[in-house]
């Protein structure tokens, strides 16, 4: 679900601390900019498609007066990629401020996908008609030592083309969202809001992650300051201690009632993390104690609240449609409760991966050939629809590459010996090229069905290691550079046709096709 924040951003500022580790992106932009003491750099070296423009509208931050869009309709996606950590945990940022950059006065709908899995819809239009940028948020565990984030077209987009103004790659520490296995899930920002205040989003530095905590007010509810902070470093999720300066109480025994977030919400389970602190001064009465519901049913009972903050959460909480937050005071409570801030993530399943030594052997070969498809980037099988040009990937969660078509693309290069390690590929089509170099041993490729290797300029000799493909039932080598005729043990093989030049035959044999039929 789309967010936003003002054009003219203002955070509030606190004591230095070391820059937050990760990746910020100034989108199309050719220069670093400082915001809010975060240096955001050009985004060239990390993405290699897609165009740049500037937005010239008066009183915008750097980060949205330049962006990048994708105008290519042939291609699935377009990604940044990131070297990260292996077993590594990232809040990823991406930001739009379409700014009628294109003329149109129509902003695009897009999708934007982590890894193999799709994110959620990208729609600015409602934000932009305000005159307001969009943010969209989510928390991701990564197994391997890359991340890739991506714009894909959808059927809404039409005419249009994806764009991107900035993008924040931040790291997060192990505790942080720990009750979600972000191994099987992902958790996609819905709201992160401090109650009461209705001032300044809070961000880094005062939180040393880079999180945006929108202020929320509600004039049903008592508005408090709190005399005493909290140590960020006592919680799980590290908030800072901004987020406790104020909240919403209610009188002594009456309960607090809050509808937070303030828009329905499609029905799934979500992570809900709230935020708790006695305003008072620390003392022997500085405490609070009640019940905590969502939507009548029990979150917490007798939760105890001191001056030190205490954080609650749920890993897997259903919601559906409008959400409210019950507070119960206990009976011989002092004073009524108190909440400070919280957060919501819609849990998202991951999409699945394509097969590791698959995903390798196509990194190899986008480093083996010149002028690749533009959307050879990202996982190279999943999301399904935004598969890279040329494969077909099977319907697996851990999904294999089974049929590669480069037919008549203008590639040049060479195949990298480890293209063999995609074992289950029936189809292998990379004619009328311009390949150079060996054959490689496809020997352990023991389900492949059809080699197209014609109107290339491979060399060397027929590798006799073709005759071990056991489905093989189409080899055409034509047109090529090889050097000797066709090894007799390839000959030998039944039910096996093959195409080659007429120097490639054996001599019985000038016709360029040779047939051994099954017996």
């Amino acid at each position: 679900m789309s967010l936003f924040f003002f054009l003219l951003l203002c955070f509030s500022i606190s004591h230095a601390l070391p820059p937050p580790r990760g990746f910020f992106l100034n989108c199309g932009s050719s220069s670093s900019t400082n915001l809010n003491e975060i240096e955001y750099t050009p985004d060239e070296g990390f993405i290699s498609v897609g165009n740049t423009t500037t937005i010239k509208q008066k009183d915008l931050v750097p980060i949205l007066s330049t962006l990048r869009y994708f105008p290519d309709k042939s291609s699935r996606k377009h990604c940044y990629n990131f070297p990260v950590a292996k077993t590594s945990k990232y809040l990823i940022r991406t930001t739009y401020y379409y700014g009628n950059f294109d003329g149109k006065n129509n902003p695009p709908v897009f999708d934007q996908i982590i890894g193999g899995t799709k994110w959620s819809v990208v729609n600015t239009s409602e934000d932009y008609a305000k005159g307001q940028s969009s943010y969209y948020e989510i928390i991701v565990g990564v197994p391997g030592n890359r991340l890739s984030v991506c714009l894909a077209k959808n059927a809404h987009t039409l005419s249009s083309s994806p764009f991107i103004s900035s993008l924040d790659v931040q790291s997060l520490e192990d505790t942080m969202y720990n009750s979600t296995d972000l191994g099987s899930y992902k958790l996609s920002l819905i709201a992160r809001n401090s109650f009461g205040g209705d001032g300044e989003i809070i961000s880094y530095p005062d939180d040393k992650y880079n999180r945006l905590w929108q202020p929320f007010s509600d004039q049903k509810h008592l508005t408090v300051t709190s005399r005493s902070r909290i140590n960020p470093s006592n919680f799980w999720n590290i908030p800072p201690a901004e987020a406790f300066v104020e909240g919403f109480t209610a009188s002594k025994g009456k309960p607090l009632e809050l509808q937070w977030p303030p828009f329905p919400l499609p029905a799934t389970k979500y992570y809900v993390a709230l935020y708790f602190q006695d305003n008072r001064s620390p003392g022997p009465m500085s405490w609070r104690a009640f019940d905590v519901s969502v939507n009548g049913l029990s979150f917490l009972r007798k939760l105890n609240v001191s001056t030190n903050g205490v954080m609650v959460y749920s890993g897997q909480w259903p919601l559906s449609g409008q959400t409210q937050i019950t507070l119960t005071p206990a009976k011989d409570a002092p004073v009524g409760p108190f909440i400070n801030a919280g957060e919501v993530f819609q849990i998202l399943p991951l999409g699945g991966t394509t097969n590791i030594k698959d995903a390798i052997a196509m990194e190899d070969l986008l480093e083996s050939i010149m002028k690749p498809p533009v959307d050879w980037s990202g996982d190279p099988c999943l999301p399904r629809a935004n598969s890279w040009t040329g494969l077909t990937c099977s319907k697996d969660k851990i999904a294999r590459v089974i049929s590669l078509n480069l037919t008549n693309l203008g590639l040049s290069g060479s195949l990298p010996p480890s293209i063999n390690k995609m074992t289950a590929l029936k189809d292998l089509w990379l004619g009328k090229n311009k390949l150079t170099g060996p054959i490689p041993d496809l020997s352990p490729m023991t389900r492949l069905e059809t080699l197209h290797l014609e109107d290339n300029q491979f060399t060397g000799a027929i590798p006799e290691s073709l005759a071990k493909l056991p489905s093989l039932r189409t080899l055409s080598i034509k047109n090529n550079k090889l050097k000797g005729t066709i090894p007799s043990v390839l000959l030998q093989r039944k039910g096996l046709t093959i195409q080659a030049s007429p120097e490639n035959m054996p001599s019985t044999n000038n016709t360029g096709q040779f047939r051994v039929a099954n017996s």
